[in-house]
């Protein structure tokens, strides 16, 4: 009886571990360029989306993890940040950052600042993924008002609010292959 809800606890965990994150936007802004897979390697495409933002705009971590990469590349200011799950966010066309190399960095910690254009990537492994897919829309949360005169309680923290896991699983194509965790038993 003792082995039936051993095999329970591991398939319901095996569920959990291959959920599609949602994630926080990293700017507020228009995209401009959605992710377009090369054909090649070294062919043309855009491995990210480039939004278009006001001046001087504060970047933001969508997800926590440590810098991995701070520099310029071809004259544009990067900072790469390796997620908990291995996975690598790639924040770009930034004008300043005071990030560190093996800094953590936490949700909605600021990254650095961008003016006019920003650009979002995804790494999976060592393959460009679109990032679209698990940006959620910033939604504030209810809460109830007391009307009989007792101090206003401060509203709880924003959250992202992305398609249901199991739409955006679908979606994911050959990632979500590289990124299960699967479960054998002997």
């Amino acid at each position: 009886m003792a082995w039936w809800f051993a095999i329970v606890v591991v398939l319901a965990a095996g569920d959990r571990a291959d959920a599609a994150p949602c994630w926080f936007p990293p700017v507020i802004g228009t995209v401009t360029d959605p992710y377009r897979e090369p054909p090649c390697p070294w062919c043309a495409g855009n491995r990210g989306l480039d939004y278009r933002v006001g001046g001087d705009v504060v970047v933001r971590a969508a997800a926590s993890g440590r810098v991995e990469f701070v520099g310029a590349v071809a004259g544009v200011r990067y900072v790469v940040v390796r997620l908990t799950n291995g996975w690598r966010h790639t924040y770009g066309q930034l004008v300043s950052s005071t990030k560190q190399r093996g800094e953590v960095v936490l949700v909605g910690a600021p990254i650095g600042r961008a003016s006019r254009s920003f650009f979002f990537g995804l790494r999976i492994g060592d393959d460009y993924a679109d990032p679209a897919r698990f940006i959620g829309e910033r939604r504030g949360r209810p809460r109830l008002v007391a009307l009989d005169g007792t101090p206003e309680r401060r509203a709880p923290p924003a959250r992202p609010r992305c398609r249901p896991s199991d739409e955006r699983r679908d979606r994911m194509g050959s990632v979500r292959s590289s990124v299960s965790v699967g479960v054998g038993l002997r």
